[in-house]
């Protein structure tokens, strides 16, 4: 069944949903009377394109269907979850609430982009409130997963556990907050930076890029990784948070914020930000600085996924979520022909400063191809965990031609020969659907003890299979370069 959202407005927020939803196979109705609107959001969707799915190291789904739609009734009569995204207007947002509850299913979600207001303030006067609540996410939508979930005593458990199953389908990390308040919680920590931010440039303290630039060269950096709290824990030494609180604490009583004092925008403050802002990043088109921004967080992510840790934990959670919805690799357990044993697109993190896959991912893809046969013949996960597995000591790889972004890839398998002990691959990397050949790759692998780390025998079960699948490829002909190694003359 496929998968429908309807996104009502589609500004940068809008835009940034529907983008989130489409390349994760959703297929999703739009809705913005505006003009110039599908222009703006085709924009955020190149954008979307080129930078979300090259956080994952695993092929994301095909994307969903795009539908422009004439009418509300249109865009959400079919539609599972709805998002709305008009501006921070409650009569406005009542009214398109109004509007939409009129033609969508009773069983809809309706989740709200809103910054600040409270889902109970939402659902005033509303036919079925319990179907509405705030889904507040951060821009852009598409590459940050950080997205608040705000319910009110109107909306059930249930409803809770759909809306967080589903954001987390689609690679966010839902942040349910624990009750109602104004600004939730991201927003209200922003708040409180950006008014002292006014106050610096008001009082010539500092200018736009110099306090950007004590964000983005200090504690911007901590906070990226550890947040807030973990970030002063650390502070506090081995003594921990009691202590970093206990040496700080008292500069709390300090005068040296105006939280509360906001400076009054007048037109002077606001043409000395408007000018700084000009003269530190006027250089580039919003596009342009839409891409830098995309690029440095795919950057910043990827670091922390390679660590396993903060938002690159989550990434990679994510990973194994794709594989696990992507179909097994086919196999030919029954006649004399090579295993398929793997079917991928080329990632856009496997691409190299000369636009084609980097030498070092066609081994990514060819040892994909090793894990895949040896859980074929039942070197899984199970069998792993009681000790037994393969360790590859050989390779030879062949470069033979180029692959470039998005292309499809097969990798098919041959048994060349097989022991107790050792199992000697051959992997045919193709370009897919013309069959060309791009690399080949020979593998020896040993059966190791993982206890002991001694070479074994594999398990009989093991041994059973290998023969079964030697016995036909056998009879197939030995694949041009086998044995091979790089020829150097005298």
């Amino acid at each position: 069944m496929r998968k429908q959202a309807a996104c009502i407005g589609g500004g940068v927020i809008g835009g940034g949903w529907i983008a989130r939803f489409i390349l994760n196979g959703w297929d999703v109705n739009v809705f913005d009377p505006q003009p110039g609107a599908a222009e703006k959001i085709q924009q955020v969707l190149d954008n979307a394109r080129r930078s979300l799915p090259a956080l994952a190291d695993v092929a994301m789904p095909s994307e969903g269907k795009l539908c422009y739609c004439d009418t509300l009734e249109q865009a959400v009569e079919n539609a599972q979850w709805i998002q709305e995204s008009v501006p921070e207007r409650l009569a406005l947002k009542h009214s398109v609430f109004k509007e939409l509850q009129r033609y969508c299913k009773s069983d809809a979600i309706i989740g709200s982009s809103t910054s600040g207001f409270t889902p109970s303030q939402l659902q005033k006067n509303s036919v079925n409130p319990g179907q509405i609540f705030v889904a507040h996410p951060f821009n852009p939508v598409y590459l940050l997963p950080l997205v608040e979930v705000v319910a009110s005593v109107d909306n059930s458990v249930d409803l809770a556990q759909q809306v967080l199953q589903v954001l987390t389908d689609i690679g966010m990390s839902p942040l349910l907050v624990r009750r109602e308040i104004d600004a939730h919680i991201a927003d209200r920590l922003l708040e409180a930076v950006w008014r002292e931010a006014l106050w610096l440039i008001k009082d010539d303290v500092a200018t736009t890029e110099e306090i950007d630039d004590a964000i983005r060269f200090g504690f911007g950096l901590r906070w990226a990784q550890m947040g807030l709290f973990e970030t002063y824990r650390i502070a506090g030494g081995e003594a921990g948070m009691a202590h970093f609180i206990a040496q700080f604490g008292p500069a709390l009583q300090w005068p040296w914020t105006k939280l509360m004092d906001v400076p009054e925008l007048t037109d002077d403050l606001i043409e000395k930000i408007a000018s700084q802002s000009d003269r530190q990043s006027g250089a580039y088109s919003i596009r342009q600085l839409e891409r830098i921004r995309d690029d440095n967080l795919v950057g910043i992510m990827r670091v922390q996924k390679a660590h396993n840790w903060g938002v690159g934990k989550l990434l990679k959670a994510y990973d194994q979520q794709l594989l696990a919805a992507q179909p097994q690799p086919a196999v030919i357990p029954s006649n004399a022909e090579p295993l398929i044993m793997y079917e991928g697109r080329v990632l856009p993190a496997w691409i190299d400063y000369n636009g084609h896959m980097n030498e070092s991912h066609y081994l990514t893809v060819l040892s994909a191809a090793t894990d895949n046969f040896m859980a074929y013949v039942g070197v899984d996960e199970d069998y792993i965990a009681k000790g037994g597995s393969y360790f590859t000591v050989e390779t030879h790889i062949r470069h033979l031609a180029e692959a470039s972004l998005n292309e499809e890839l097969q990798v098919t398998t041959q048994l060349i020969s097989c022991d107790r002990k050792r199992m000697h691959l051959f992997h045919r990397l193709m370009h897919m659907p013309s069959g060309k050949l791009l690399a080949t790759g020979e593998h020896m692998l040993l059966h190791m003890d993982l206890n002991s780390a001694k070479t074994c025998f594999a398990s009989e079960d093991v041994q059973g299979r290998l023969e079964k699948i030697f016995d036909l490829h056998v009879l197939l002909d030995k694949p041009q370069g086998v044995g091979s190694a790089i020829g150097v003359r005298s």
